[in-house]
């Protein structure tokens, strides 16, 4: 059975991350996934993820028994489940936290920050847990759903990350220094760049890393980040990835179709949806969600406009058109035979299927593609047995045309 070996230096990574947060001395900054963590780092923060927590609350199937009691504070069911399970979690003391590594919750943090390039939920959530927590909280809002990124809309980012220092020194009790941010966002840049080229060997066939396993290998680019810690862990997996690329190594002995998974993962189902396209000899090579951590604009010599300009262009807040043209790149790079979009019910900002861009990527690039319906956390809206048979039926579709791009 393949298996990427460097997994387990991964396991060992990410509780050392989780377990170094407990030290008492140790000033905490939460951030949202895509935000300002280079320049949270270059003050001494250790940096806390909740929408990694969230994601680990999908994962190990929890957050169903959470997100109710967030429903008790008026919070939404339709919104993001990250959110309302990240709180129910809060309320009740819950979290895969306690088992795996002995603590009773995130950290407590000395300073919240968001950025609201992802979606308008992160302000709400994390001004929550500011309020209750009696803890400041600085928000960076970019314009959304951009084209492309205009110098002008660069300049305005730029200014509110510079605008975030004199917070940071508050709490720190440290000085901004310049030269301390360009050495993370260089670490950053270079992790990010190994984090590509990780995810681009699943261009060649058989693909040695899935979607599936992506989105485990990415802890590191998500919350460790301007680290040499991050930086180190990818040169070890791409090392391993290109010998097995080299060897004709993959996940699959003999790939039949090759699937882009656009939007979220199914958080608790990765491991059956796995199982599943495998046994279908169906490889899932490439997706929007991983591709997520790729910052080409990282530049340490212009740290601030180019962070500026990294966390603006992120797919997630790109226009219908710039998408568009995204994802047909993307096809093209790793010869896709079909495409499945996930309408994830909670969050709309990262599902695109609903204005038509499925329809127009199988009008103009002649690929079939499909919607299966779920969520990242809540399990609510997800039809297991009816999923099943719509994504086989959808693989034999694909190769019953007989058409492949590799």
């Amino acid at each position: 059975m393949y298996k990427i070996q460097t997994s387990k230096l991964m396991k060992e990574i990410m509780g050392n991350y989780f377990l170094g947060m407990k030290e008492p001395s140790k000033k905490i900054a939460w951030c949202t996934s895509v935000g300002p963590a280079e320049l949270l780092r270059s003050f001494g923060f250790e940096v806390h993820f909740p929408e990694n927590h969230g994601a680990l609350l999908g994962a190990t199937r929890t957050a169903n028994d959470l997100i109710p009691e967030s429903a008790i504070l008026g919070y939404s069911n339709d919104i993001c489940s990250y959110l309302t399970a990240d709180i129910g979690s809060y309320l009740t003391g819950q979290t895969p936290l306690k088992e795996h590594y002995g603590l009773n919750g995130p950290p407590k943090p000395d300073i919240i920050v968001y950025n609201t390039n992802q979606c308008r939920e992160v302000q709400d959530w994390f001004s929550y847990f500011a309020r209750e927590l009696n803890c400041p909280v600085f928000g960076i809002n970019p314009p959304r759903h951009v084209t492309e990124v205009t110098k002008e809309e660069i300049e305005d980012v730029s200014a509110q990350f510079k605008a975030l220092i004199p917070l940071c020194e508050k709490v720190s009790g440290l000085k901004f220094d310049i030269d301390r941010f360009r050495e993370v966002l260089k670490l950053s840049k270079e992790a990010t760049d190994l984090w590509k080229q990780v995810l681009w060997t699943a261009t060649k066939s058989p693909a040695p890393i899935s979607f599936f396993d992506a989105t485990i290998h990415m802890g590191p680019i998500v919350v460790l980040r301007g680290t040499q810690i991050a930086k180190d862990y990818y040169i070890t997996l791409l090392k391993e990835l290109t010998e097995n690329v080299e060897k004709g190594i993959g996940f699959l002995e003999k790939e039949k179709s090759r699937i882009y998974w656009d939007g979220m993962p199914i958080w608790g189902k990765l491991r059956s949806l796995s199982d599943l396209f495998i046994n279908n000899n169906s490889a899932v090579v490439a997706s929007t969600y991983c591709n997520s951590w790729v910052f080409d604009a990282f530049d340490e010599r212009n740290p601030f406009e180019s962070s500026a300009q990294a966390y603006t262009e992120i797919f997630i807040n790109r226009s219908e058109e710039a998408k568009q043209s995204i994802l047909t790149q993307l096809v093209h790079d790793f010869r896709i035979d079909g495409m499945i979009f996930h309408d994830a019910k909670t969050c709309a900002n990262n599902s695109n299927s609903r204005f038509g861009m499925p329809q127009r990527i199988q009008e103009t690039l002649g690929i079939p593609t499909m919607v299966i319906e779920g969520d990242l956390c809540d399990l609510r809206f997800y039809s297991e047995g009816q999923s099943i048979t719509k994504i086989e039926t959808f693989i034999e579709q694909i190769e019953s045309s007989g058409v492949y791009s590799h």
